[in-house]
């Protein structure tokens, strides 16, 4: 079990395994371009062998990048809807480079016609741009928190589209806040086991790739999306801690998208608190 966070590459794309480091994540998540722009610059050899040399002689690892909010493969606007599996294509072909696991990213919303609605868009769309990207490259869909329509919140969502697309780069992010918002009950080992459960029956367990670990500043079932510091949230330390005890995670990298104790992101002090609760139960990195 790895323990990561989303840590900026502002500056060159080494510079996020520096902070990485800095902070004592383990992996590192980054955006390679704005996170709210559909502009898209290829990498250039010297910092992506920067950053792949630097990754290793630090051993952070597995890393992955997140796709930009735009995407959305649900959307009705044709233009908008070749932007983002273009998006997707060049945020993959650029995972490849950096030698990473590969992209996490949200499905959008369905805009109110419901998910069987849109259930056959995105599909093509996900086909498509497996079809244009590395073979080695997963395409990792993250479970929404339902807020404004969007789809993937639940685990019967994601398995229809992942067992229907049926390729095996197709896995799951499963974000321990969207989860919380969406309804489902994390906070104890009883919660977290029928909640894994649906998981395998809905999804398969074998196809989850990656956890977003992160607390929630609303309420349970709220359907909002609101990240808190771990053990400040409506979850809290316990949460956390039998989430990282389910069998489920154990070999599954993960993480923190958190605000920080400073607000400036994932942290040191952040980091610690699942460290301890690793350490704890004596799962080995």
């Amino acid at each position: 079990m790895r323990l990561g966070a989303h840590v900026s590459a502002a500056g060159g794309l080494d510079l996020a395994i520096d902070r990485a480091v800095e902070i004592g994540a383990e992996a590192a998540q980054i955006f390679i371009s704005s996170n709210r722009s559909w502009q898209f610059k290829s990498l250039d050899e010297k910092p992506v062998a920067d950053f792949n040399v630097k990754a290793l002689e630090q051993g952070v690892t597995p890393n992955v990048v997140h796709a930009i909010y735009l995407v959305g493969l649900a959307t009705d606007n044709t233009e908008n809807l070749h932007k983002s599996i273009q998006s997707l294509v060049s945020t993959m072909n650029a995972a490849h480079d950096l030698s990473m696991l590969g992209v996490i990213f949200h499905l959008g919303s369905h805009k109110g016609v419901g998910f069987d609605g849109v259930f056959r868009r995105v599909v093509e769309s996900l086909n498509r741009v497996l079809d244009n990207s590395p073979d080695e490259t997963l395409l990792i869909m993250e479970n929404s928190a339902g807020m404004g329509d969007h789809i993937g919140s639940r685990f019967a969502e994601l398995g229809a589209l992942l067992h229907e697309v049926a390729s095996p780069r197709i896995k799951i992010c499963l974000d321990t806040q969207h989860a919380f918002a969406a309804g489902y009950d994390l906070t104890t080992p009883e919660g977290v086991g029928r909640a894994m459960e649906e998981f395998e029956r809905e999804i398969g367990l074998e196809h989850l790739a990656a956890v977003h670990c992160n607390d929630s500043k609303r309420q349970l079932g709220e359907g909002v999306d609101r990240h808190e510091n771990i053990g400040q949230g409506h979850m809290g330390v316990p949460a956390f801690e039998a989430i990282m005890a389910h069998p489920a995670f154990r070999e599954v990298p993960f993480y923190l998208e958190v605000p920080g104790m400073d607000k400036e992101g994932p942290d040191a002090a952040n980091l610690d608190i699942v460290k301890e609760i690793r350490q704890k139960l004596g799962i080995p990195v």
